[in-house]
């Protein structure tokens, strides 16, 4: 008999549709997850799992292409976050009631971080929508979370894989997806035509959001005196460049200090932060990923 799975899953923004490959190919198998633990993105794809929503939602990811992606994106004059969240949270809602984590089929933990008192927040029960509405918060980017005493940000800046709060069973096994790897990725090939047509629609809609940017960014941060030929590195990615380090220092730390048994990993180098078009390729790379691990460890036990 195969042993259950304590299962967590980290944040890594549109990378963490691989994570429903993951969980696709285990459930495959025949092993039985039952709890699993998330950051960010894999609190959202781990909530839904507990929720018995992730064929609606896995269709819903499947079927975004780059117009509707940029359609769900609401913007704020707010200067705590570029982005409400609330387009993407309504339109979720159409077809994934909330519920009381507590209620869920098998426990579940969202990791956030509260800035203003400088800790971790971990939701076990409450709100499913509200854990990973505050989970999900990329700093400057996705706007906090209020409380009556804090103020909640995307736990990947604290601990982005969080096997510290997994609840154990005896007997069970650890596995970690882990969607910020530093190891080569191979990226399926797009036909020239299709990737050049995807490129013009992309870039007038990358066009249109810097315009946004440049009106409300402070004015330190505008680039009045770079030339076009000196290489700058956008808004977006200076966050995102920044943030992957920090989490992905933290994440080795905590690897080794709670080792897993099973460590999938997908390249960081798979697809951007906000790439959420690319879901199909990504969960192909989570089966794909659980699929070498999983063969790996079958082979030493079997």
């Amino acid at each position: 008999m195969k042993p259950v799975v304590t299962l967590v899953l980290s944040g890594g923004g549109a990378r963490g549709n691989a994570h429903i490959g993951v969980i696709e190919e285990l459930e495959r198998r025949g092993y039985q997850i039952v709890s699993v633990t998330g950051t960010s993105m894999g609190a959202l794809v781990g909530g839904i799992y507990a929720n018995d929503a992730m064929a609606p939602f896995k269709d819903w990811m499947l079927s975004l292409d780059r117009r509707k992606v940029f359609s769900l994106v609401d913007f704020t004059l707010s200067r705590s976050g570029l982005i409400k969240g609330d387009k993407v949270f309504s339109k979720m809602e159409d077809f994934i009631p909330d519920t009381s984590i507590q209620d869920l089929r098998i426990p579940f933990a969202a990791v956030a971080v509260d800035l203003l008192n400088g800790k971790e927040v971990v939701f076990r029960e409450g709100s499913l929508f509200d854990a990973i509405r505050a989970s999900v918060s990329i700093p400057s980017v996705l706007t906090p979370v209020k409380t009556a005493d804090g103020l909640l940000v995307d736990g990947g800046v604290m601990n982005n894989i969080p096997i510290s709060h997994a609840p154990r069973v005896p007997g069970d096994l650890l596995v970690v997806a882990n969607v910020n790897a530093r190891i080569p990725v191979k990226l399926p090939r797009v036909s020239q035509e299709e990737g050049e047509k995807q490129k013009r629609v992309y870039q007038r809609k990358i066009d249109e959001f810097q315009a946004h940017l440049q009106k409300i960014l402070p004015r330190g941060l505008k680039d009045k005196h770079s030339s076009s030929n000196e290489e700058k590195m956008g808004y977006f990615d200076l966050l995102d460049k920044t943030i992957s380090l920090m989490t992905h220092h933290m994440a080795q730390l905590s690897l080794q200090q709670y080792a897993p048994d099973i460590l999938i990993e997908v390249s960081r180098d798979s697809c951007g932060t906000y790439d959420f078009y690319k879901a199909e390729e990504l969960v192909s790379m989570g089966r794909e990923a659980t699929e070498a691990a999983m063969n790996k460890y079958e082979a030493t036990e079997g």
